[in-house]
């Protein structure tokens, strides 16, 4: 591909300036970060928000765990991030386009069992990987729900 490997951290950087919601039972710290929707053509959706909607281009690469790819744009001055996921051999229908919603948690672990204790269903498991520890869970209407936090 000749990218330069995108990181979660170019997707939703710690310095964002929305303040976190600090409501949730047990004094937990979630923000929303970013959006995913899956793509058909990476290079064609790719072309489309960068061209027409005149995005920034982040940068793109492969999803090991999947085997697809995920890439990151951002509209001038603005903090939130589109993922655009494509899939191998993924049965894609129109209405299916909404991935994931994503955020960035203090404990991945302890949010996952507080959702699932809450109607959410795991999805995929904790992972922890070299920067960044994540998990899914999906919402009691089958939306997946992205999970992380940043490795210290």
């Amino acid at each position: 591909m000749g990218e330069r490997p995108l990181t979660v951290s170019d997707a939703c950087p710690a310095n964002l300036q929305a303040n976190a919601v600090d409501g949730c039972p047990g004094g937990s710290v979630m923000r929303y970060t970013y959006t995913g929707i899956e793509v058909k053509d990476m290079d064609r959706s790719i072309a489309f928000y960068r061209d027409a909607l005149e995005m920034e281009y982040l940068g793109r690469h492969t999803i090991e765990a999947t085997g697809g790819e995920v890439a990151a744009l951002r509209s001038k001055g603005s903090e939130h991030v589109l993922e655009l996921n494509c899939y191998p051999n993924a049965t894609y229908r129109e209405g299916s386009e909404l991935d994931h919603l994503a955020f960035e948690c203090e404990d991945v672990e302890r949010e996952t069992r507080r959702l699932l204790s809450a109607g959410a269903t795991l999805a995929r498991p904790v992972e922890v990987r070299p920067k960044y520890v994540v998990a899914f869970v999906k919402d009691p209407d089958g939306i997946w729900l992205e999970l992380y936090q940043a490795r210290t």
